[in-house]
């Protein structure tokens, strides 16, 4: 009965943590898609970069942890803890005036996805 939502929630994990790790790899690279401008300039911005990097592998190793040693209700109640990532990501490049197609079309799909994953898995 939760197969569907938890390959759902392990695809989630493994795509941030991709994600993750092009920021630590490339990070000025990673940040083009992100949908805020471009940082200006400077020796410190792809560390800078780095941290979201760093920030993304965790959250998704806490899902795949959570999917190993818990049961499917607790993965659906930290996937929808950590909705407020997609959805924090999306407000503040709303803020920015960053770009609004990958504010809506990727962090808040995401989020939307991760609701939806998340509800399945909390109700069975």
């Amino acid at each position: 009965m939760h197969w569907m939502p938890l390959a759902i929630a392990a695809l989630l994990a493994l795509a941030i943590i991709a994600i993750g790790l092009l920021y630590l790899l490339a990070p000025l690279t990673a940040a083009r898609g992100f949908g805020l401008p471009f940082p200006e300039g400077g020796p410190t911005i792809p560390w800078w970069l780095r941290l979201k990097g760093v920030r993304d592998i965790t959250s998704g190793l806490v899902v795949l942890a959570m999917m190993m040693w818990s049961t499917p209700r607790e993965v659906g109640i930290v996937l929808l803890v950590e909705t407020f990532i997609a959805l924090g990501d999306m407000s503040v490049i709303l803020a920015a005036k960053g770009s609004t197609k990958a504010a809506l079309g990727m962090h808040g799909v995401t989020a939307a996805v991760m609701v939806a994953t998340a509800t399945l898995l909390i109700l069975g």
